[in-house]
């Protein structure tokens, strides 16, 4: 896609650049912001992105819709889908999966997460800003990220940031306008889905316990089914997942 990709060193944040390109009507489909580093990374529900300076991939590209609003979540799926499966054309020995609803997962620790902000005008839906952040480089992570994970901490190679980079943008931008249908989005996704048909811990807040993973809907709720049988579907926010 023919648009303009803006490099910068350092950035509040590659979403928050895109927001501000957008709100001054110089933003085009295809329009990729990618960061050195960014000093207030975005992530899932107001929470900060912790990268260091030329390890992680920091990325946001915006789109146009090629879906219902209804189904916005269509593009978590096949961005994540499409994160992924480059990942895992590149790093055949490791698990690369999709966490609920939009991390990247190598070998049962995160490696990335995605979020998309959506530009609305009116009722119009103009823009989806989808932006991300890939570990890439990083040979540890502090103690209180246990779960943490790079992609040179999963395969021993110290990857090109800005090459890898390229790669995924190139399969998000295919796999967003190549049309397929919500239904095909979807099945791709579940197929990816981290612990699907297993186990899991969640937590309310107030209570732990298990349940078993059915699968994404495409109005972006997680399907469970409870130790006694039944089947209860959760928005993202309503529960957390234990690791």
């Amino acid at each position: 896609m023919d648009a303009p990709i803006i490099r910068l060193d350092t950035i509040d944040s590659t979403n928050n650049y895109a927001m501000r390109l957008i709100d001054a009507d110089t933003a085009q489909a295809g329009l990729t912001i990618v960061a050195d580093e960014q000093t207030s990374g975005k992530g899932q529900r107001g929470n900060n992105w912790n990268d260091i300076p030329l390890q992680s991939l920091l990325m946001s590209i915006v789109v146009s819709p090629v879906h219902a609003l209804s189904d916005q979540f269509a593009y978590n799926a096949c961005v994540t889908s499409a994160i992924a499966a480059v990942l895992q054309n590149l790093c055949e020995s490791v698990d690369v999966c999709i966490k609920w609803p939009n991390d990247v997962i190598m070998n049962d620790k995160k490696a990335g997460g995605v979020l998309i902000e959506n530009v609305l005008r009116g009722s119009e839906w103009v823009y989806s800003i989808v932006g991300f952040g890939l570990n890439v480089r990083q040979e540890q992570f502090a103690p209180d990220l246990p779960n943490a994970t790079s992609v040179y901490l999963q395969t021993g190679k110290l990857f090109d940031v800005v090459e890898l980079g390229w790669q995924i943008r190139a399969a998000i931008l295919e796999k967003v306008y190549s049309a397929t249908s919500v239904s095909d989005i979807m099945k791709d996704y579940n197929e990816n889905l981290y612990r699907r048909s297993e186990k899991q811990l969640f937590t309310d807040g107030t209570s732990v316990w298990g349940a078993t993973i059915i699968q994404a809907l495409s109005n972006g709720q997680l399907e469970v089914q409870q130790e006694n049988g039944m089947f209860t579907r959760y928005t993202h926010g309503a529960i957390s997942w234990k690791w």
